[in-house]
């Protein structure tokens, strides 16, 4: 389990998913419907108020986010 503590760390881990299938933006663009440049916003660590296409994006890369009490 990775902790991610800001918009920054998870676009990293994405990106880093995302390389690790060998998939490019536009493939993932075109199996979710979001834009090109929102994934690549994403992967850069854009802070945005779309948490829910974020937490879809993740789940179609296979990474589940979870939140854990500390």
């Amino acid at each position: 389990m990775v902790p991610v503590h800001s918009a920054e760390e998870l676009g990293h881990l994405l990106r880093e998913r995302r390389r690790g299938q060998g998939l490019t933006l536009k493939q993932v663009s075109d199996h979710t419907g979001f834009s090109v440049r929102f994934i690549s916003e994403v992967e850069r660590g854009k802070p945005t108020a779309e948490l829910q296409k974020v937490i879809d994006l993740a789940g179609m890369l296979g990474i589940d986010l979870m939140a854990v009490q500390r």
